[in-house]
């Protein structure tokens, strides 16, 4: 293999740089994108169980921000539950945008893996093929193997750029297609709380702060955090 390798010439170095960086961008995308990371299940819910209850307190809501991306978003907007709808909504898409930012990190540099490392590989074979009519030019044609060496390192560098670009690709596609599922979820589920707490009284979506037992509170946080 190494020696396959130091036969692709000088252009195999950055596409092996280009192999490695798309390598540890996918696993920690696949890592990160987790649905139950991103989206925990029945977090709306818990989160609502509280707005109706009258024991929401700002201890909680910085709990939930903490807690996950889709939490983000709904502390935002509990933290503008106060203000009229069109704030509060502002407030939500403010943050989601920021959120869907965060959920996109590195997926340009995926994506620009994916279109340069065939390129480094056709400046290999260019390299390759310019390598192989020196050896013309200087020894002849007499002798195949004058044009091994070029013609050799133009193919391995083809196909090393290749080999790179193609699953980069295709995980480029696969983890856009995952962040833009994820962000709709998270759409109807923060939709889900703006028109709840629209709907619901103004006394039914105070944050009440007193009254309620310190135990209570922090059972809740702990809930919230899942730790």
């Amino acid at each position: 293999m190494w020696e396959i390798f130091k036969a692709g010439g000088p252009v195999m170095w950055p596409i092996l740089l280009c192999s490695i960086t798309a390598l540890a961008i996918v696993l920690e995308r696949l890592w990160t994108l987790q649905a139950n990371r991103v989206i925990p299940r029945d977090l709306t819910g818990k989160v609502w169980k509280l707005v109706e209850t009258r024991t929401l307190t700002d201890r909680h809501i910085a709990a939930l921000e903490q807690n996950s991306p889709l939490g983000r978003v709904l502390a935002a907007g509990l933290a503008n539950r106060h203000r009229s709808r069109d704030v509060l909504k502002e407030a939500v898409e403010d943050t989601g945008r920021h959120v869907v930012h965060e959920l996109e990190r590195f997926l340009n540099t995926l994506g620009t893996v994916a279109v340069v490392s065939p390129l480094l590989g056709l400046l290999g074979t260019v390299t390759g093929i310019i390598n192989a009519f020196n050896a013309i030019t200087t020894q002849g044609v007499g002798d195949p193997r004058v044009l091994s060496g070029g013609i050799g390192e133009a193919l391995i560098t083809t196909a090393a750029g290749l080999i790179v670009a193609i699953p980069a690709l295709v995980a480029y596609r696969y983890l856009r297609g995952k962040v833009d599922a994820l962000v709709i979820d998270m759409e109807k589920e923060a939709m889900k709380l703006v028109q709840a707490l629209d709907r619901s009284p103004p006394a039914g979506v105070a944050a009440a702060t007193t009254g309620v037992p310190p135990s209570a509170v922090a059972a809740t946080v702990v809930d919230l955090t899942g730790t």
